[in-house]
């Protein structure tokens, strides 16, 4: 499905019947990303899938996608749909696009999960690192793409899931330029969301890989103890939905539950 949103198109997909669960793919990602999840979760929620702004078949809005910016589009699909209340799962930039929505618009959460993300911004050596990222793409973003995907992956699983990766970079490579430098650009300017975690009333699940390259793990955990999100720890990188898929959709279908038990 598609919507036009400020003169661009906007692609979506809309499965299962009931209360509503939105999920946001991270970066280089698109909603193709959820196809295993979404198959379990539809059978008992209305899913909706995003591809957010410069990533998969949604296009570019400008030179810089803000995580505010993410979140407005994704109300806007929302409303078209006319969902009042969602829960919102994201994956990576996805869990900044997440807290950036809950902000926005809390009482259209009904909860968040946050999967290899974290409230945390970026520190000034990240900054830079997207600096540089933005550079490198510009130059030659097929090289930037093929090295970024396996180092998301824990060390143990570039061998192992080699032919995942492959599928993976493979779907990467279709985002464009102005699409990953926009990403990184937004992701390099979020807020610090790490005071209204602790603050927020609705319900929280921090997913987090011990060995999650892309993430300051010691830092988040200190967080998720310090506020009153639940926690799902798994064992391996970044890319959780593929690296623990069993352990990932057993985690989200129990938050699903709880929540909307509620």
């Amino acid at each position: 499905m598609t919507t036009d949103y400020k003169n661009i198109k906007v692609h979506f997909t809309v499965s299962g019947k009931g209360r509503s669960v939105v999920l946001l793919h991270g970066f280089l990602e698109n909603l193709g990303m959820w196809d295993e999840i979404s198959k379990v979760l539809s059978l008992k929620y209305k899913v909706i899938c995003i591809d957010l702004l410069g990533h998969g078949k949604t296009e570019s809005l400008g030179y810089i996608h803000s995580m505010e910016d993410q979140a407005k589009m994704v109300k806007f699909v929302l409303n078209e749909q006319k969902i009042r209340k969602s829960i919102l799962i994201g994956h990576s930039m996805g869990g900044y696009i997440a807290l950036a929505f809950a902000q926005l618009f809390p009482k259209n959460v009904k909860g968040i999960c946050l999967l290899n993300s974290t409230p945390a911004p970026d520190n000034e050596e990240k900054r830079k690192n997207r600096d540089r990222a933005v550079i490198a793409v510009k130059k030659q973003h097929t090289n930037f793409v093929k090295m970024a995907i396996p180092n998301l992956f824990s060390e143990e699983n570039r061998h192992r899931l080699k032919k995942e990766i492959d599928a993976v970079t493979k779907e990467a490579l279709k985002t464009s330029v102005q699409g990953i430098a926009a990403a990184l650009e937004g992701m390099k300017i979020r807020e610090d969301r790490s005071r209204f975690l602790y603050q927020t009333d609705f319900p929280v699940l921090v997913v987090i890989s011990k060995n999650d390259p892309a993430i300051d793990v010691i830092d988040l955990e200190e967080q998720v103890r310090s506020s009153k999100a639940q926690n799902l720890i798994l064992w391996d990188g970044h890319m959780s939905h593929i690296e623990n898929t069993h352990e990932v959709i057993h985690g989200l279908s129990k938050f699903c539950k709880e929540v909307y038990k509620s």
